[in-house]
């Protein structure tokens, strides 16, 4: 969501809401490893979950740094070139699949609700990833729009335009800190 709608923010509401298709697209990822049993893996090997867990907050601090690097581009020039949405989007999926919270969080969540006694358990945890999936992504697409709107206004000013670039950066940084110090 704090991707989202910094994304929103920074981009308009387009780049929210591709923003918010490709985290979609990255729980379905997970979906997936939760239904084969992949999540497990992360579960129960500790070196897995490390590697995952860093290249997932390397990555973040990566967009934080290079985010705050560029906000004088970006407050000074009207009409810079902003990311593609393919660029969004791709960017969303990474967030989400690189973040091992996310595998453990379906690892847990999803068997829950899962009757034994009533069929395929694989299937039933498809479809209520699928039915979580899409909530979030209905979410996340609605925190674009608010977040879009918002940007408009805030983007009006060279100096606000700094700003925001400075804390959007300071935000993909900060969970990247924050990724890297929590446990499992």
């Amino acid at each position: 969501m704090i991707y989202t709608a910094t994304r929103s923010t920074a981009q308009g509401r387009n780049a929210g809401i591709v923003s918010a298709l490709g985290i979609g697209t990255g729980t379905i990822f997970h979906i997936l490893a939760a239904a084969l049993g992949l999540s497990a893996i992360l579960m129960y090997s500790a070196v897995a979950y490390e590697i995952i867990k860093w290249i997932g907050a390397a990555y973040l601090v990566y967009l934080g740094i290079r985010t705050i690097l560029d906000r004088n581009k970006h407050a000074e020039a009207q009409n810079i070139k902003k990311d593609s949405l393919k660029k969004i989007y791709m960017q969303g999926i990474f967030t989400n699949v690189l973040n091992p919270k996310v595998a453990l969080f379906f690892l847990a969540f999803l068997p829950q609700f899962v009757d034994t006694a009533s069929g395929n358990v694989t299937i039933q945890i498809l479809l209520l990833g699928f039915i979580f999936d899409t909530t979030g992504t209905i979410i996340n697409s609605l925190v674009a729009l608010f977040f879009g709107k918002l940007g408009g206004l805030l983007n009006r000013s060279p100096k606000i335009k700094k700003m925001q670039a400075w804390f959007t950066g300071t935000v993909y940084i900060g969970l990247g800190v924050t990724l890297v110090l929590s446990k499992k």
